[in-house]
Formats: structure tokens, C-alpha cells, sequence
């Protein structure tokens, strides 16, 4: 089994930054890609950022230019610069190999003055 476990989510101000973890544990394997996703209240979950085990990423239209994917070995960091209200949110981050996609519980992301 893999466990993730995400921490960094906060009550910022518009403008403002944060960086996001997440940390995995169990029996993970060499190959595979990790992910942030984001639920906001009463909204679809939606893909944030994903980065292969090769260090390729992607990044949803809505976040590109302010969000920065990275991973050390199979622990991912979410940076999130010029946050805005819309992007209030519960993040998630998930790791996907052959097996299956194991998700983290989710932390919560508030931007709000």
C-alpha cells in the first residue's frame, strides 16, 4: 500500500504565495507520475499539475505562469504564486503507478482578504 500525506494548506491573502507537500510512504514504485488536483465547494475536482518520475509536468491553463509542480524523488511540492479567490480549494495530491492512484486526504488552500 502507499500513503500520501499533504501539508502547506493555509488562509492567505490575494497575491499571496504558499507551497504545498506532500509526503508518501509504503511500497512505491520507480515508475510513475504524481499529481495535484484541487475540489472546490460546490465544483468538480479538477487537475491541477502533474509531473512524471522523468520530471516532465503539465499544468491546467488556469494555474499556468502562478503554479510550480516539482518532486524529490516521491515527494511533491506545489508552488502557488499570485493566488486568487478561485483558487480556493481543497488540494489533493495523488501518485499513480501500474497499480493503481493512490490519494492524500487533502489540505485546504483559502484565499481571502
Amino acid at each position: 500500500q502507499v500513503q500520501l500525506v499533504e501539508s502547506g494548506g493555509s488562509l492567505v491573502q490575494p497575491g499571496g504565495s504558499l507551497r504545498l507537500s506532500c509526503a508518501t510512504s509504503g511500497s512505491i514504485f520507480r515508475l510513475n507520475s504524481m499529481a495535484w488536483y484541487r475540489q472546490g465547494l460546490g465544483k468538480q475536482r479538477e487537475l491541477v499539475a502533474v509531473i512524471t518520475d522523468g520530471g516532465t509536468t503539465n499544468y491546467a491553463d488556469s494555474v499556468k505562469g502562478r503554479f510550480a509542480i516539482s518532486r524529490n524523488k516521491n515527494t511533491v511540492y506545489l508552488q502557488m504564486n499570485n493566488l486568487k479567490p478561485e483558487d480556493t480549494a481543497v488540494y489533493y495530491c495523488t501518485l499513480r503507478d501500474w497499480r493503481s492512484t493512490y490519494w492524500g486526504q487533502g489540505t485546504q488552500v483559502t484565499v481571502s482578504s
